[in-house]
C-alpha cells in the first residue's frame, strides 16, 4: 500500500457512493438513496426518511449530497442501525410499542404510553403495531425536531408554552422536518 492511496474504508465508501449515484452526477438524491438502502424487509427505505436524511447532510441546500456528505450519512445510518438492533430485543426486525418506549427513555424522553402509542401509530406503515428501521429513524428525527422547536418557545424550560393559533401555525410550518 502506498502512502498516496486512500484507506480501505474510504475506498469501500467510494464504491458504494458510485453504485448509488446512478446518474453519475457526483451527487446523490433522495431517490437514489432510497433505492440503495433497505429497511430490513427487502423494500426500499421510506422516501420521507431519505428526504429527511438528505436534508440533514445537504450542506449546499441542493437536495443532494456529495461524497463527503455521503460518508457522514453512512456513519449516521450505521449508528442508527446499531441503536435499532439494541432496542429490537426480540430480534423481529421491527420495534413494538414497549421497545420504542425503552428507546425513547434511553434518549432522555419521558413520554406517556398513550403518546408513545400515537407515535408508533403515526410511523407504522403496515398497521401492525410495529415500526421498521427506516420509520424508526424518521420517528426519532421528527421527535428531535419538534422537541427543539418546543424548547425555543419554552424560555423558562418548565415544559409548558402558551401559543396563539397563528404562532402555532407559524411554528408548525417553519419546522424543517
Amino acid at each position: 500500500m502506498s502512502f498516496n492511496s486512500p484507506p480501505a474504508d474510504e475506498m469501500f465508501l467510494r464504491q458504494v457512493f458510485e453504485s448509488v449515484d446512478r446518474d453519475r452526477s457526483g451527487h446523490i438524491s433522495a431517490n437514489e438513496l432510497q433505492q440503495a438502502l433497505s429497511n430490513g424487509t427487502w423494500k426500499p427505505f421510506n422516501p420521507e426518511t431519505c428526504r429527511l436524511m438528505i436534508g440533514m447532510f445537504d450542506k449546499g441546500n441542493t437536495g443532494t449530497i456529495n461524497f463527503h456528505d455521503f460518508g457522514a450519512l453512512w456513519r449516521y445510518v450505521n449508528d442508527w442501525q446499531a441503536c435499532f438492533r439494541s432496542f429490537d430485543r426480540d430480534g423481529s426486525g421491527n420495534i413494538d410499542s414497549s421497545e420504542l418506549n425503552t428507546a425513547l427513555v434511553s434518549f432522555g424522553y419521558r413520554l406517556s404510553q398513550p403518546t408513545v402509542n400515537i407515535m408508533l401509530q403515526k410511523f407504522d406503515r403496515l398497521g401492525k403495531g410495529t415500526i421498521f428501521f427506516d420509520d424508526f429513524i424518521q420517528c426519532c428525527i421528527a421527535l428531535h425536531t419538534l422537541t427543539e422547536a418546543f424548547r425555543q418557545q419554552d424560555t423558562d424550560q418548565d415544559g409548558v408554552i402558551t401559543l396563539h393559533y397563528e404562532q402555532f401555525i407559524s411554528l408548525v410550518f417553519t419546522i424543517k422536518t
